[in-house]
């Protein structure tokens, strides 16, 4: 069963924090954060986590990241060597891993090198960009201050492709701040039940598929060709004529 649409209600809720995290050290951080500002601190906030029952194997935690967890966004696995052609890529929850695999693939089979970041609450990134938004409106004779998001890709040039196990309206939330072409993938259709494989493919939010969006995004911005793209789409083995996964 596919749930892709409880991180959209979320979003509605103004002191209810959501977080889609990936790995077991991003719990913690923001498990120990709620603990802090719900107990220590006594704000009157609350989170909502969801956390998967697929079993992966997990990484020690990098140094440095506390921030970019609690933030929403940060660099998860930068690519081995930048290449001419180059793409960032998003995830969250277990489509992290879908993301690295499809590093993998775009590096052996298209030389094109990612970026692969966890994006572990696109609301807090939401509420952050809304929050200086709004100060830059009200205080339009002092110096603008900058996003998180902006701070985060600064540097980091070529597509974003986006992808969780949730609609799209979940990445979507942040598109106007996002300085790079922005493509996002997700689960919007009808609940299914399958193998996780299966429903991925289905949703097309599977490794492919972002390798896809990816190779899509260069084209669109001349980084490669349109015959290349499409090439590229047909050598992963994907159906391009297949069903619309919003058809009943």
């Amino acid at each position: 069963h596919e749930d892709g649409h409880s991180h959209v209600l979320a979003t509605v809720i103004p002191n209810l924090i959501s977080y889609d995290p990936a790995w077991a050290y991003e719990i913690a951080i923001i498990v120990r954060e709620g603990l802090r500002r719900m107990i220590a601190e006594e704000q009157d906030v609350f989170y909502y986590i969801t956390i998967q029952n697929e079993n992966y194997e997990q990484p020690p935690m990098p140094e440095g990241v506390e921030e970019g967890v609690i933030k929403g966004l940060y660099l998860y696995r930068a690519a081995a060597a930048k290449k001419k052609k180059h793409v960032q890529l998003f995830g969250s929850a277990c489509i992290l891993n879908q993301a690295l695999e499809a590093q993998a693939i775009l590096a052996d089979k298209f030389d094109v090198s990612a970026n692969v970041w966890s994006a572990t609450s696109y609301q807090q990134l939401r509420h952050d960009a809304l929050t200086v938004e709004r100060w830059n409106r009200l205080h339009p004779d002092q110096t603008p201050r900058t996003t998180y998001i902006e701070r985060a890709l600064e540097g980091h040039d070529g597509p974003i492709v986006a992808a969780s196990d949730y609609m799209k309206l979940v990445p979507d939330q942040i598109a106007r701040w996002v300085p790079n072409r922005y493509i996002t993938l997700g689960t919007d259709g009808f609940g299914m039940s399958d193998t996780r494989e299966a429903l991925r493919e289905h949703f097309e939010v599977d490794a492919r598929f972002i390798v896809a969006a990816a190779l899509h995004g260069l084209a669109q911005e001349g980084a490669i060709t349109a015959k290349a793209a499409a090439k590229g789409i047909a050598d992963l083995g994907i159906d391009a004529d297949k069903l619309r996964p919003t058809t009943v």
